[in-house]
């Protein structure tokens, strides 16, 4: 694998495939939203693999894990419909408790091979420490074992004929992803710009009513966006990682 570009903010679309492998309901929008958004709008096709079941999620005691099981999954699919999104697929393991598996990055190789994406979007999978830091939760560890699983799985299990063999009897044949953005990095080298997205952002977040209910977060939001792109001399940006993969 090689970097490609030191504060790039160059993007291309148009034709290509892009797949967000997450571990939440929401955590797609919440990442990349607007690069989604305009990835969609500018000839794109986008799709998610959301790895939990999303039922550990909000601070509403009577919402049971039942009931957020079956809620989240329903908000995750009207966001990615509000946004366009060609397919979302759920692997449905328990939200909290999920590990880098061999069976996880056999699911997401599947799934891999199955879109044959030329983007792949991942969570990080590393703790980066900030001084000044106030919460936890970038460092969930549910993010943390889907962003391993994913670039396990991505090499050598989606590439690689003699990895996961019992997907060649599936017909899904090996398949090469040219290019990895890693989101929730604290070394980001590619930003999009999202301004004339980031509406739509918002508005795919908000489909997501059982975890931001009416709470007013487009100014955090913004201000997120715009502290992303100040170093890259955007006005509202989400910023990656992005690996060019030399195979």
């Amino acid at each position: 694998m090689s970097r490609k570009g030191v504060r790039s903010v160059e993007f291309q679309a148009s034709g290509w495939r892009l797949l967000a492998i997450v571990a939440h309901p929401d955590d797609a929008e919440f990442s990349a939203g607007g690069t989604i958004a305009r990835w969609l709008q500018e000839g794109g096709e986008a799709h998610y693999l959301v790895c939990t079941d999303g039922a550990a999620g909000g601070g509403d005691p009577s919402h049971t894990p039942e009931w957020l099981r079956e809620n989240r999954e329903r908000e995750q699919r009207e966001a990615a419909e509000f946004l366009g999104v060609n397919s979302v697929e759920f692997l449905r393991h328990r939200d909290g408790e999920l590990i880098a598996s061999l069976e996880l990055r056999r699911q997401i190789a599947r799934e891999v091979r199955r879109v044959r994406p030329d983007v792949a979007l991942v969570p990080n999978s590393a703790r980066h420490w900030r001084a000044g830091a106030t919460s936890l939760r970038i460092f969930h560890p549910d993010h943390i074992a889907v962003g391993e699983a994913a670039l396990a799985a991505l090499y050598p299990g989606v590439g690689n004929a003699w990895t996961f063999t019992e997907l060649l009897a599936e017909g899904l044949q090996p398949h090469t992803v040219p290019e990895i953005w890693v989101t929730g990095t604290g070394e980001p080298d590619y930003a999009v710009d999202i301004s004339a997205s980031f509406d739509l952002k918002i508005g795919a977040i908000r489909k997501h009513a059982s975890q931001v209910g009416d709470r007013p977060i487009e100014e955090r939001l913004a201000e997120r966006a715009r502290q992303a792109g100040a170093p890259f001399g955007l006005e509202c940006a989400e910023t990656f990682l992005r690996l060019v993969i030399d195979w």
